[in-house]
């Protein structure tokens, strides 16, 4: 809004004098736009639901409890590496046998580590204690480590643990599939 000029008779030669009046710009229209269209796009808007992956984890031994023996034997297990370049290792050997040779590249897909997985259950000593060590190395992408833990459920391998890759794994690895790129 501008200025209101008020034209004024006064008695004397019929000067013309200007009478400014306090301008006001009422706000509350705009207050109530501005709420309409939040409420608009949060109604409109589609929240997610993020991501939940359903960890089991063992329940800590009370005081007096021995705890359970974690030795795996080899017959009822299977280790595998998950390496760079979307890679996967397995292998069922100990420090003193695993070569080069003897440990497997696979792929992620039906016939790679779900036959893997299955073949290694069905050739265990007890199934009922067969276990799946997931080892990734520092090149492994997240990615891998979702899917792999997915082929857990889909092949109900129930018994699986994630730990760190052994120097003596890390070296065959290495020897493998060469050593790790320098990072900058």
């Amino acid at each position: 809004m501008a200025e209101v000029q008020v034209k004024e008779d006064g008695g004397k030669g019929g000067k013309v004098r200007s009478k400014k009046q306090n301008t006001r710009v009422d706000m509350t229209p705009m207050v109530d736009l501005g709420f309409l269209l939040i409420t608009f796009f949060m109604f409109t808007t589609t929240f997610s639901k993020p991501n939940v992956m359903d960890l089991g984890l063992p329940a800590k031994p009370k005081e007096n409890q021995k705890p359970p023996d974690t030795e795996i034997k080899l017959s009822n297990s299977i280790s595998l590496l998950l390496g760079r370049d979307n890679k996967i290792f397995w292998h069922q050997q100990d420090n003193t046998t695993l070569t080069d040779q003897n440990l497997n590249e696979t792929t992620f897909d039906r016939e790679g580590i779900r036959k893997v997985i299955e073949d290694a259950k069905n050739r265990a000593a007890d199934k009922t204690k067969f276990t799946v060590i997931i080892k990734p190395t520092d090149d492994a992408v997240y990615k891998n480590f979702v899917d792999i833990l997915d082929e857990m459920a889909i092949t109900k391998s129930e018994q699986y643990g994630v730990t760190d890759v052994k120097p003596w794994e890390k070296a065959i690895y290495e020897k493998k599939v060469g050593p790790a790129p320098a990072t900058k």
